[in-house]
This record gives structure tokens, sequence and C-alpha cells, in this order.
């Protein structure tokens, strides 16, 4: 029998960005989950590129000088551990702030785990049960 499925999760940008740049050591044990393959982190191509944009932000680009990072270490890293999908169909949930509607999208899609800071996605996470998706902040 073969071994099971890591789980799937669906991690927003601000999350990728605790993960990838500030080192966030409250996300340090999702960072070794998915290094290790205990977990299936999905991603679209839209949340790439939604993430190259926001590492251009100037608050984000003074971030990156202060942890000595570079936009394309963070990256290199969404693309060493990313699980590419094609782009999801909408949700019967609908999010008030379209750029953030991607992760629910593929959330729903594979009623995975979405790991979120996001006021707009938090709130919603009641309707999203039902459809297979817990929400964490």
């Amino acid at each position: 029998m073969p071994p099971p499925e890591p789980p799937p999760v669906v991690i927003d940008t601000n999350r990728v960005l605790d993960l990838w740049l500030f080192g966030d050591p409250e996300v340090a044990p999702l960072r070794q989950a998915i290094e290790a393959g205990r977990l299936h982190w999905m991603a679209q191509p839209a949340m790439r590129v939604e993430l190259a944009r926001v590492l251009t932000y100037p608050a984000v680009a003074r971030q990156l000088l202060r942890h000595r990072r570079g936009a394309d270490a963070v990256l290199a890293a969404f693309d060493r551990w990313v699980q590419r999908v094609p782009a999801a169909p909408p949700a019967p949930v609908r999010c008030r702030d379209p750029d953030d509607q991607i992760f629910i999208d593929l959330a729903v899609t594979w009623r995975a785990r979405l790991l979120s800071r996001d006021r707009q996605i938090i709130t919603l996470a009641r309707r999203l049960t039902p459809l297979g998706v817990t929400v964490e902040a």
C-alpha cells in the first residue's frame, strides 16, 4: 500500500513572506513540514505573480534589505517548494478583496488548509468550513 499523500495547503502571500523573507519563528514548524514533504503546498501561477509584485513594494523592499535577502531568493524558495497547479475555478464563497480570491478558489478546489493572516480571508472561515477548507492564521 503506498503511503498517504501529504495534506494540501494553500499559503497566502503574507505568510509566504513570513516563511521565506522574515523567517518568522511562528511559522518555523510550517517551513519544516514543507521542506520535509509532510505538507503539499499548492499554488497557481497568479500567486507567484502576486508575490513578485508584492516584493517590489517599497516597504517590502526595505525589509529585503534589512534581512539581506533578494527578491530573487524569495521567489526561488517559492519555486523550489511549491507544487504548481492550474488556476482553480471560482469558489461559491467570494472575498471582498479580489487579490485574496485566488487563494480561496484554490483552497476550495483542493479542500485544503488555507494559511492567512488577512482579515478578509479570516472573516470567511465559517463559510469555508462546509466546503472542506480550514482557515488558519
